[in-house]
């Protein structure tokens, strides 16, 4: 995530005025939780929420860690996903948690990421490649994604609407509790029934 630690309140962070202003005129705002959920020995942070996703409009994402296979049984919160709550707030953040870990994309041809950690393209070339990338920012990818399948199926849906939605149709991670995976990971079919049904 290229988010900052939180320093002041949702009320006072500029990040977060821009996020109510977003909101307010009719936009759904994704952010990454951040990649602040352990030091560089291992040890858990709290509190490290990044900003714009410690803003509580916002619809916060952890990243979860699929080790590599379509069953759910196995999934885990990533270590570096950043926890709650919010520093300042104590707001209960990430909303929900979407694969974050190990995401194959396209690369972006002659940035300094690609440029930097070649290891990390996986295939094609030039303006065809793909990278491999972790982080918070991933599975905020993945929820914007979902949240565009849910304003296809109501196109007047709301943030707090669409919030709502990715919440109740999330599967819960006990092993996270909610400050480590908010509602739960996604399940985009689930609040796709919700939003057809209501």
């Amino acid at each position: 995530s290229l988010g900052r630690p939180v320093t002041e309140s949702a009320a006072t962070d500029p990040l977060c005025r821009a996020v109510d202003r977003a909101v307010n005129n009719g936009l759904i705002v994704v952010a990454s939780a951040g990649n602040y959920g352990q030091t560089a020995s291992g040890t858990p942070i709290m509190g490290g929420i990044s900003s714009p996703g410690s803003c509580p409009n916002a619809i916060t994402v952890g990243a979860i860690d699929t080790r590599g296979t379509a069953d759910r049984s196995d999934d885990r919160v990533a270590p570096y996903s950043s926890r709650g709550p919010t520093r300042f707030d104590f707001a209960v953040k990430p909303d929900v948690v979407a694969p974050g870990n190990r995401i194959v994309s396209l690369e972006a041809y002659g940035s300094l990421l690609s440029a930097t950690y070649r290891s990390w393209h996986v295939a094609g070339s030039g303006k065809n490649a793909y990278f491999r990338m972790s982080g918070s920012s991933m599975a905020a990818a993945v929820v914007s994604g979902g949240v565009a399948l849910l304003l296809d199926a109501d196109p007047g849906l709301t943030a707090a609407q669409a919030k709502v939605a990715l919440q109740l149709g999330a599967r819960f991670v006990p092993d996270a509790g909610l400050i480590g995976g908010g509602a739960g990971s996604v399940d985009f079919e689930a609040s796709l029934r919700m939003i057809r049904q209501g």
